[in-house]
C-alpha cells in the first residue's frame, strides 16, 4: 500500500508539472510568435497546446491505471496507461498535419515571408531549457515508477527541445536574409512530431501486447525463488507486461517427499518474496513440481 501511495503521489506531481509547464509555454509561444512574425514559433505554440491536452490525458490514464483489480478486471487497470499513450499518438498526428498545412501556405501559396523578430529567438532559447528540464524529469520519473504513459508524455515533450533549437536557427537565418528558413523549420518540427508519434505508438502497442519490458526480470525472478532453501529449481517462467506492473507465473521444483500442506506453504512464501523483492511484479502464480532430492 505504501508503494502504491508513493507511486500515485509521484505520478500526480509529474503530471501537474507537465500540464502547467506546457500551459506557460503555449501562452508565450503563441504570443511571441504572433508579435514577432515567426511561423515556426506559432507552430510550436500549436504543438505545446497539444502538449497540455496530452499531459492531461496522461494524468487521466495514470489515475485509471492505478485503480486496483475488481470483479471485471482481475488483473487491474494497468493497460489504461498504454491505451492513453496511443491516444497521445493521435494528437501528435493532428499537430503534425496542422504544422505542415501552415508551412505549405507559406511556401506554396505565395504568402509573404518576413524575418521574425529577435524576441522569437529568445523565446526559443527559453523553450530549449524548459523543455529539456521537463523531458528529463518526466522520463526519469516515469521509469522510476514504471509508468508507460508518463514516459510517453516525456518522449512527446522531448520533441520540443529539437523544435526550439530549430526555431532558434531558423530565426537567426531569417534575420540574415534567409527568410525561407522559418517555414522550413516548421516542416522539420512536423517531421520530429511524426517520428515521436511512431516511437510512442510502438512502445505502447508492445506494452499492450505484453512484451517483456526488461529481459533481466526473468533472471531476477529465478534467483529470488531459488534464494529459498526448499526450492531446488525453477522452470517455465512466464511474465505478462500489464503496463505499469507485471504478473508472473512459474514452476518451482520441490522435494517429492514433502506433503501437500508443506508444498503449499512454500509456494505462497515464494509468491510473497517475489512481490516483496521485485517492485514491478504485483501478481504471482506459483506451481509446484516434485523432484528427486
Amino acid at each position: 500500500m505504501e508503494n502504491t501511495d508513493l507511486r500515485a503521489k509521484t505520478g500526480r506531481k509529474a503530471s501537474f508539472i507537465a500540464i502547467f509547464g506546457n500551459i506557460f509555454l503555449t501562452v508565450f509561444n503563441f504570443l511571441i510568435g504572433f508579435l514577432s512574425g515567426s511561423t515556426a514559433l506559432v507552430a510550436e505554440g500549436a504543438h505545446t497546446l497539444s502538449d497540455v491536452i496530452t499531459s492531461i490525458l496522461a494524468y487521466v490514464g495514470f489515475r485509471i491505471g492505478m485503480k486496483p483489480a475488481d470483479e471485471e478486471h482481475h488483473y487491474g487497470h494497468g493497460h489504461a496507461e498504454s491505451i492513453v499513450g496511443l491516444i497521445i499518438v493521435v494528437f501528435l498526428g493532428i499537430v503534425a498535419f496542422e504544422i505542415l498545412l501552415e508551412a505549405y501556405d507559406k511556401l506554396m501559396l505565395g504568402e509573404n515571408l518576413a524575418a521574425p523578430d529577435l524576441t522569437a529567438a529568445i523565446m526559443a532559447l527559453i523553450g530549449i531549457f524548459i523543455n529539456y528540464a521537463m523531458t528529463t524529469y518526466l522520463i526519469k520519473t516515469g521509469k522510476k515508477i514504471n509508468s508507460p504513459v508518463i514516459i510517453a508524455d516525456g518522449r512527446h515533450q522531448s520533441v520540443d527541445i529539437f523544435s526550439c533549437a530549430a526555431i532558434l536557427v531558423g530565426v537567426i537565418g531569417a534575420r540574415l536574409g534567409f527568410t525561407i528558413l522559418d517555414p522550413l523549420v516548421a516542416i522539420f518540427i512536423a517531421m520530429m512530431v511524426i517520428k515521436t508519434a511512431f516511437q510512442v505508438a510502438r512502445d505502447n502497442v508492445n506494452a499492450i501486447m505484453g512484451k517483456l519490458s526488461d529481459p533481466r526480470l526473468v533472471e531476477d525472478l529465478k534467483s529470488t525463488a531459488l534464494s529459498l532453501e526448499d526450492v531446488k529449481g525453477v522452470h517455465d517462467i512466464k511474465i505478462n507486461n500489464m503496463g505499469p506492473y507485471t504478473s508472473a507465473e512459474l514452476h518451482i521444483e520441490l522435494d517429492k517427499n514433502l506433503n501437500l500442506q508443506e508444498s503449499h506453504r512454500i509456494a505462497h512464501e515464494v509468491e510473497k518474496l517475489i512481490i516483496s523483492d521485485i517492485y514491478s511484479i504485483k501478481m504471482v502464480n506459483v506451481h509446484t513440481c516434485p523432484v528427486e532430492e
